[in-house]
């Protein structure tokens, strides 16, 4: 695990900084390599019932790529054919925005501050976003001559519908937070001294709940996407009725007839 990602575990919510407050967390190839890393440890994992990904230091979640970076690549370096730096980023993506998106556990955004660009688009990519009343979001990429990358543009769409989305990107516009919650970008807004306590508290709710369960239910919504209505139908059949044989279905139809609150293990 590189210094520019730090792991830690909060109960059962795991906590994914991306550690380079310096830089506003611009995003580095090697710390895309290890958030993917870090995403494949938490599925795998069973001690993680959900995930929060936020930023390091108080200014910034992610301004998202590293510009500086670019200008130097731009002017020298090693000599990358157009099909390897396309082939690369699409990795990269699928590791870490797709993985996000899809991930078996719930996914959580921690907006401590500005989420710019691909930044914004690994917030957007995430299940639910919890940001601070001082930050702000930006597409950002028109004002350095890029199309846009990480998903951005399908997840924006999808939460706030196609005009928004593209004047956002068009004019690069930023967004305060008190208009990302009208908006529907983000799910709660909490003061910034108090964001860590309030995404916490918000990420352990959901990984008290029946969180194996709620895998499949994530596959539901992400194939809601896209699919049409009868092959949703059919997932819907397979996971209910498989949802409906594991320990804490049992638990909680228990707990209904005892008049009890359930005790969900994730099983």
């Amino acid at each position: 695990m590189t210094d520019q990602l730090l792991f830690e575990m909060d109960g059962a919510v795991a906590w994914i900084t991306m550690n380079r407050p310096d830089a506003l967390n611009a995003l580095t190839t090697e710390m895309m390599q290890a958030l993917g890393d870090a995403l494949d440890r938490c599925a795998d994992d069973q001690a993680v019932r959900a995930i929060v990904l936020t930023g390091a230091g108080e200014r910034a979640f992610c301004a998202g790529g590293d510009v500086k970076g670019m200008a130097s690549r731009n002017s020298g370096g090693p000599a990358l054919t157009l099909d390897d730096r396309i082939h690369a980023l699409h990795d990269d993506m699928r590791r870490t925005s797709l993985r996000l998106h899809t991930h078996p556990k719930p996914t959580i955004a921690s907006v401590n501050g500005y989420a710019m660009g691909a930044g914004l688009s690994l917030a957007l990519a995430c299940d639910l976003r919890v940001m601070s009343d001082t930050a702000q979001m930006g597409t950002a990429f028109a004002g350095v001559a890029l199309a846009g990358d990480y998903g951005g543009t399908w997840f924006m769409t999808r939460l706030i519908g196609a005009a928004k989305t593209r004047q956002l990107y068009y004019l690069n516009e930023r967004v305060k937070s008190d208009e990302a919650l009208a908006l529907g970008l983000v799910n709660r807004v909490a003061p910034a001294a108090e964001l860590r306590n309030a995404t916490q508290e918000l990420a352990a709710q959901i990984a008290s709940g029946p969180t194996k369960t709620f895998s499949m239910m994530k596959e539901n919504l992400v194939l809601a996407e896209h699919a049409d209505l009868e092959t949703l139908l059919q997932q819907e059949a397979k996971y209910q009725i498989m949802s409906g044989t594991t320990a804490d279905h049992r638990e909680a139809a228990q707990a209904f007839v005892e008049k009890r609150k359930p005790n969900f293990v994730g099983r």
